[in-house]
Parts: structure tokens; C-alpha cells; sequence
């Protein structure tokens, strides 16, 4: 039962909550007219990620350089790394993209396949550095492809060398967790910059790594081979300087891109399609066609070679590099040169395209190697090579001068030089292999008549493809095909009536090559001008009992393109006299093959490889990037391969 007193509490109570709820109802009415005032936003002034349990620490700094300008680095640093080396790459492809397609606790999960020194950071250690160039992505100042250094094309004050200068000193002097040595490494363009590195050097810097650099654009890397431009060169300068983030993308109007660069006439036509003329290396290029003094000043095997290296260098080559497959060879052959003795100076040699050291070397496209030879680049040539040089306590390192990977017998070679083609006890002792009529070749002297010619027709209008159609680089299976493209199958191109297959008869011996073959060809035109193609091909047996599909596959062992402008001299190009004999020679990128017994070898000759090198109009223009629709012509092309004068490779014979 309840008493009186109770009850007046309760009704007290009830008023109370009464008086509570009206209350509440008149704030939630005034609610909207307030909250601009008084309700907090949910994001803080700035996120803190607790990462007190991740294996490594990450540090994004901007680095002042000499003038001023700030570079975006970061820096992955093992959780208690003490006295570690540096391991710094400079690139322009976004540093911290690099490291973001997996956002982990774990050091290797972040670093991963994109890292050819993963193995250095993961297991040994090291510190690793990346930096955005200046200009690009996350660091200020103004971007120039390739930038030059200071002097007569780079009036500035700064240049890849300073930055690296720079950059190094604020490094060694800001991580205390390191031991003050520095070593850098990247592909391609990182491996450009590398060699940057290597111009007035900072003294803690101590190994340097250029993988397939880009040395000389115009020789042989990157955008132009001996005078061809290389039109694919238009989508890069496109994606690098059409924005800072390099994040404005390329479109295309054909699925075939045979069809979208036939249908755009000269590369000025794409140009102008594309809006290219706003970007400034592609007005560079355009007035720049010959080997003149812009591209030589800038040939860093020229630059290196003139002032020699005195920085521990390891130079990593691609067999069947689809980018850079001049530069580190020509690099190297220069220093040499220069320093035959210099006891630091490395060569490697390995059967990958462009940058797959950094992937499974297990095989490319279908020519398999037997073992991961990228693995064993990075842990067995790689990482001693860095260990040896930066860490305090080195163990000698075991490493020979070059280390070559030779194709056919697919096995690793610790070599004195190159070439070379053993370690000891062989010389290599140069043949010519003779291009003889009725599409025959033979080693040795050559036969025939004098005046034996093969013949063939090239039209502009259908130039050979250098893959089969239809080519689309793009997706994922396209850039396998761009990869790949090098060691595909050539009998597409053998069935077609403009190019010449010349071929052996099937070897009975093996026979070994190493080093750059060199074609002579004999040859004449209706046209004032026109391109040369060369191919030196590793024919397999009819079948191939393991592998059907490889029955007399044709694999480039070696291959290469010379304008025929430039046949006399690079820097002062010259029209073709029509119809009169000219010698091309044309010196194929660096081999270190066997021709296996049942093979046989082949050469196929052609006047286009397109798209990948533009359309020569077979009319001699001023400038074939300005070349008009009714300067491609149709030319007849003789190749003489009979009597003492008979077109010929230059092969370097292992005895």
C-alpha cells in the first residue's frame, strides 16, 4: 500500500518528466537553427595512423635543393635499423604510388614485385629512399624530360647530378639510423637518373645500379633506333608532361593500332590530333631528327666515358629489352675504353624484357629458361654487389667483371669481359655469314654470280606489322605483348612477300655467339630514302617433341633498324642515289647465344617495323616528321647477295 507522502513523490516525478520531455521537444525544434555553431565535424585537424605494431617506419619529407625548390622523398626504414645503407632510386613516376598499392603493416607487402632491391630491404636490412624528380608528382619546380645537364642546353643551375648531390647530403645527415653510405638503383628512367647520380658523385655516395637506362634516345633507346623514330614515344611524352600527376590519359579511335597510327598519316599528324604540340620535349624532338649536337650533348655514354666513373657500378643489360636495349652495352664499351682496368666496374647480362628483373624470369612470352633467372639476378649478383659496397662489415664479394646469361644452353656465365664468350681458353673470331641466292646463307666464303639480287616491293601503304595484327597495347594482355613482342614468333613475317628470309641449312654443330653482330648490307632503291630492318634468328627443329608448339618457331636473337639517310653519317643526312648500290651497316644489339645442333639460322631483311618505328616515305623529305600523303611511295629494293660483294653478317664466333 502506498502512503500520502509516496504519492506526492511520484506525482512530482511525473510532473518533473513531464516538464523534461517539453523541454526536449522545444530544443529538438530550435536544432536546425543552431548546429552550424555548435555540432563538431567527425574528421580531426589531422589523422595520427597508429603504427606502433608495423615492422618498418615511414617518414614523407620534402628535401630542399641548392636553389630552393623541394623534393618529395619517403623513406621506409626497418623498425630498428641501426647503422643500415641507404638504398635510394629518383623517378618520375610518383614515389608514393610506388609504395601504395598495398597499405600494410609489412614492409614486404609494401615494397613488393615493383622493387628490384626487395630482397636488400626485406632480409638485409637496408633503408630504402624514393624521390619524385622535380616537377613530377609531389616535388615543386619545373620538369624537363630527361633534364640535361648544366651547360649550353641547361642554363640553370641545378640538374639530375645536383638534385642526387643534394638529396644524398640531406639523407646521411637526417637519418640517424643509417651508416652514411648511400647506393642507387632504378630502371629506365631511374636507371637514368642513376647514372646522373654518377657525374660529380657525393662522396657518401658509394655503388650505383642502372638497370636498362635510358643513355642515348637517339641511337638506340627510348625514341629513335639509328635515325627511326619510335612512335609509341608520342603516348610517353603525352603521359609525362601533359600534367604533373601524368594523369591525363591517352585516347584512341581504333582498337587495331596498326589502323589508329596508318589512318594519322606522319607522326606531326598525331601530333596535332593529340594536342602534342603544347608539350615541350615533343617541339624538341620534332626539330631535332639527326644525331646533332642535342642528342650528343646528351649521351651520357659520351659524358661518362669523357670524365670516367669512381663510384662502384653495376651495369644490368636486357637480351631482349623492348626500350633501352642500346644504352648500358654502348655504356659500358665506352668506359672500358676509358678505364680497360677500373676493378669496380660490373656488367650483367640476362635474358629478360624491360624491367623484368624485378618480376619471375622464369620465361618470356614461350621461350623458358629452366630457373628464375630475375631471382637470381637479385639475390645472388644483386645483393652481394650492394652488400659488399655498403654495408660496414663486407664480405668479399665473388662477383667476376660480367656475369652473362647465355641463351640456347640456358646457363649463367662468370666472365673476365665482354665479349667473351667463355671464361678462359676461347676467343671469339669474327665470320661472315653470307646472304646467297635463292634465299640461302652460308658461313664462310661467299658464291654466285656477281650480279645476284633477291627482290622486293615495300609500300608505305602497307607497311609490315611487327607483330601480328590486330596490335592493341593496352589492358593487361597488351602490355604482356609489348613485353613479349622481341622473342615473338617471326613466321608471320617470313610469309609476306616483302621481306626476305635467308636461312642455313640445319646445324649440325652448335654454334656460339657473343657480342653485337654486325649486317652489311648490298642493296639498292627506286626511292631517295627508306629504312633498312635486319633480323638474325634462331630457327627451332620442325617439331620439338616436349614442345609442339615450338616446332620451327623463329626466335630474334637479335634485330634492329637503320634509316637509310643516315647511312654514311648520323649527324648529316644524305638522299639515296636511286637505283645505285649503297652499303648499310647496321650493328644489331649484343647477343650471347648458341644455335643449337637441329636449328638453323636465319636472316630476314625488311624496309618497315611498324608501328613501332614510323613510316619512311621512301621520298627524300627535309624532315619525314613534316612528310605530306603524296611523299609515300611505293620503291623496288634489291638486296645483292651474290660474288664478292654479297651482303653479309658480321657474326662473332666463339672458338
Amino acid at each position: 500500500m502506498i502512503s500520502i507522502i509516496d504519492a506526492r513523490a511520484c506525482g512530482a516525478h511525473r510532473r518533473a518528466t513531464l516538464l523534461a520531455m517539453v523541454a526536449g521537444i522545444l530544443l529538438l525544434a530550435t536544432a536546425p537553427a543552431m548546429a552550424a555553431d555548435t555540432l563538431p565535424s567527425d574528421i580531426p585537424a589531422k589523422f595520427v595512423t597508429h603504427d606502433a605494431t608495423f615492422d618498418y617506419v615511414k617518414r614523407e619529407v620534402m628535401i630542399p635543393m641548392r636553389d630552393g625548390v623541394k623534393l618529395q622523398t619517403v623513406i621506409l626504414i626497418p623498425r630498428g635499423a641501426h647503422r643500415a645503407p641507404i638504398l635510394l632510386s629518383r623517378t618520375p613516376y610518383g614515389a608514393t604510388e610506388r609504395i601504395a598499392k598495398n597499405n600494410s603493416a609489412h614492409l614486404a607487402a609494401v615494397i613488393d614485385s615493383t622493387d628490384v632491391a626487395d630482397d636488400a630491404v626485406e632480409n638485409g636490412g637496408y633503408i630504402r629512399v624514393m624521390q619524385d624528380v622535380r616537377g613530377k608528382h609531389g616535388s615543386e619546380g619545373d620538369y624537363v624530360m630527361t633534364r640535361p645537364l648544366r651547360g649550353p642546353q641547361n642554363p640553370t643551375a641545378v640538374d639530375h647530378s645536383t638534385d642526387t648531390y643534394d638529396t644524398i647530403d640531406w639523407l646521411v645527415k637526417n637519418i640517424p639510423e643509417s651508416n652514411g653510405k648511400v647506393g642507387i638503383l632504378g630502371i629506365s628512367y631511374d636507371g637514368f637518373t642513376s647514372l646522373m647520380a654518377l657525374v660529380n658523385p657525393h662522396p657518401a655516395l658509394r655503388a650505383a645500379v642502372p638497370i636498362n637506362a635510358m643513355v642515348d634516345g637517339w641511337r638506340g633507346d627510348d625514341w629513335f633506333h639509328n635515325g627511326a623514330f619510335r612512335l609509341d614515344s608520342l603516348t610517353y611524352f603525352h603521359g609525362q608532361e601533359a600534367s604533373r600527376g601524368s594523369d591525363v590519359p591517352w585516347w584512341t579511335d581504333h582498337y587495331d593500332d596498326y589502323d589508329t597510327w596508318l589512318s594519322a598519316g606522319a607522326a606531326s599528324d598525331m601530333i596535332r590530333l593529340h594536342g602534342l604540340e603544347q608539350v615541350g620535349f615533343t617541339n624538341k624532338v620534332l626539330n631535332h631528327p639527326a644525331y646533332d649536337t642535342f642528342w650528343q650533348d646528351q649521351a651520357l655514354d659520351l659524358i661518362l666515358a669523357k670524365q670516367g666513373i669512381t663510384v662502384p657500378t653495376m651495369l644490368v643489360h636486357s637480351l631482349w629489352d623492348q626500350e633501352d636495349i642500346y644504352g648500358n652495352i654502348a655504356l659500358y664499351k665506352a668506359l672500358k675504353a676509358r678505364q680497360a682496368d677500373n676493378p669496380d666496374l660490373y656488367l650483367v647480362i640476362g635474358p629478360w624484357f624491360h624491367h623484368q628483373q624485378r618480376l619471375d624470369g622464369s620465361a618470356i612470352g614461350p621461350i623458358r629458361f629452366g630457373s628464375d633467372t630475375a631471382q637470381y639476378f637479385r639475390l645472388h649478383v644483386l645483393r652481394p654487389f650492394l652488400d659488399h659496397y655498403l654495408m660496414d662489415d663486407p664480405a668479399p664479394l665473388g662477383l667476376t667483371a660480367v656475369t652473362a646469361f647465355e641463351t640456347g644452353t640456358n646457363r649463367w656465365q662468370a666472365l673476365p669481359a665482354w665479349p667473351s664468350g667463355c671464361a678462359t681458353g676461347c676467343r671469339i673470331d669474327h665470320q661472315h655469314l653470307n646472304l646467297q641466292a635463292g634465299g640461302n646463307l652460308s658461313l664462310g666464303s661467299p658464291s654466285g654470280a656477281a650480279g645476284d639480287v633477291e627482290t622486293y616491293v615495300s609500300d608505305p601503304a602497307k607497311p609490315v606489322p611487327y607483330v601480328p595484327r590486330p596490335i592493341h597495347i593496352g589492358g593487361d594482355e597488351g602490355e604482356t605483348n609489348w613485353q613479349t613482342w622481341l622473342v615473338g614468333d617471326q613466321r608471320d613475317a617470313a610469309s609476306r612477300p616483302d621481306v626476305l628470309s635467308f636461312s642455313t641449312p640445319v646445324l649440325q654443330q652448335p654454334l656460339k655467339i657473343s657480342g653485337e653482330a654486325v649486317a652489311n648490307l648490298v642493296a639498292s632503291t627506286t626511292g631517295t630514302d627508306g629504312d633498312f630492318v635486319v633480323k638474325l634468328i634462331d630457327v627451332y627443329p620442325d617439331e620439338v617433341g616436349r614442345e609442339p608448339k615450338m616446332g620451327g618457331y623463329q626466335l630474334m636473337i637479335a634485330a634492329d633498324i637503320l634509316r637509310g639517310r643516315y647511312r654514311d653519317s648520323f649527324s648529316k643526312p644524305q638522299p639515296i642515289p636511286a637505283g645505285q648500290k649503297q652499303v648499310y651497316r647496321i650493328a644489331l644489339p649484343t647477343a650471347n647465344h648458341v644455335f643449337l645442333p637441329g636449328h638453323r639460322i636465319m636472316v630476314q631483311v625488311q624496309s618497315s617495323w611498324f608501328p613501332v618505328y614510323d613510316r619512311n616515305p621512301q621520298t627524300y623529305v627535309e624532315n619525314i616528321f613534316f612528310a605530306k600523303p603524296g611523299d609515300y611511295k611505293k620503291a623496288t629494293v634489291k638486296i645483292y647477295d651474290g660474288g664478292p660483294n654479297a651482303s653479309f653478317i658480321d657474326l662473332p664466333v666463339v672458338r
